[in-house]
């Protein structure tokens, strides 16, 4: 029987080559795949507790009006509507503006992938530099 010889040369260094940077790209994409789920159930959750929490906020709203229309019925019933509609629209653009600057400043996504990229580009000028020696 005879052993198996060990193929070297030019092409099989350069195949061997690309196979790893082959396996490194297919991990990388996994990673920045991965990230992309978390960020879409992270924005479906936030999406539907904040659906939730207005849905609340505006039974909330409407019944702590009517109480207070109701508790000033006798005398002061226009002003206690007035004040309630000016509460009730302050609030709305003091969380409209709220609202519109955290839309504007975007999250740092892919942080794990940009952070493996400057590994893998660090680690490849240090090979780099081994090599020129």
């Amino acid at each position: 029987m005879s052993d198996p010889v060990k193929e070297s040369g030019l092409f099989n260094s350069l195949r061997g080559l690309l196979s790893t940077a082959l396996e490194i790209v297919q991990v990388r994409l996994d990673l920045l795949g991965t990230e992309v789920e978390f960020e879409k159930r992270r924005l479906f959750d936030g999406v539907l507790l904040g659906a939730i929490g207005l849905l609340f906020l505006g039974v909330g709203i409407v019944l702590f009006c009517g109480f207070v229309i109701l508790l000033f019925w006798d005398g002061y019933r226009l002003a206690a509507v007035g004040v309630m509609a000016l509460l009730c629209l302050a609030g709305g653009f003091v969380l409209m503006g709220d609202a519109r600057r955290r839309l504007r400043n975007p999250s740092a996504i892919f942080n794990a992938s940009m952070a493996e990229l400057e590994r893998d580009q660090a680690g490849l000028q240090a090979s780099g530099r081994h090599e020129q020696r």
